[in-house]
Parts: structure tokens; C-alpha cells; sequence
């Protein structure tokens, strides 16, 4: 059996989530979001709701392939990815629409 390579990415450059992923690294792709898009659309909070917070979560895995189908839901990989966690960081950010 081959050696498989794992990802070594460290960042992502800005728009990497646009309609292709074409700044993701190599091997990567976007699951559908809640919208069901394979891209990010950013925040979008109801005018005049007030601050909503939104949370960006990067883990580290001790594998290098998960194996969700390109058309999983972020449920499934986050099922999936449950027993393979070694770490996480979370940055929580908040947007707000005026009224």
C-alpha cells in the first residue's frame, strides 16, 4: 500500500470559498453551506435584529483524508470528523445590519 500524503496547509488566501474554490489548497472542496451553495456567503443577519455572532473553526485531525462525499451536509462531517479531533481553534466574530 502507498504512502498517502497528508494536507500541510496553514492558511487560506482571500476568496478561497468563491464559486470554485479555486484558493483552496490541493485535494480540499467546499461542502454545500445551509443556503446548500458550495461557497461562503458571508454574513447576512436580519436588518434591525442585532449582533449576531458567527464562528469560523478550524480542527486539526489525525487523519489526512476524512472521506465525506462532496455532497455530505456539515452535519455529516462533523459526525464523521467527531473521533478524528486532536485540536481546535475557534475565532467568533460578530456582524449586525442597522435598521
Amino acid at each position: 500500500m502507498g504512502r498517502r500524503r497528508h494536507p500541510a496547509a496553514t492558511e487560506l488566501s482571500a476568496g478561497a470559498g468563491d464559486d470554485r474554490g479555486s484558493g483552496l489548497p490541493e485535494g480540499a472542496f467546499q461542502l454545500p453551506n445551509d443556503a446548500r451553495m458550495a461557497r461562503f456567503i458571508g454574513a447576512a443577519p436580519p436588518a434591525g435584529h442585532g449582533p449576531h455572532r458567527y464562528f469560523v473553526v478550524v480542527h486539526a485531525l489525525d487523519v489526512g483524508i476524512i472521506g465525506v462525499p462532496t455532497e455530505a451536509t456539515p452535519a455529516v462531517l462533523g459526525f464523521t470528523m467527531a473521533g478524528h479531533i486532536l485540536g481546535r481553534a475557534v475565532l467568533t466574530a460578530t456582524a449586525e445590519t442597522p435598521a
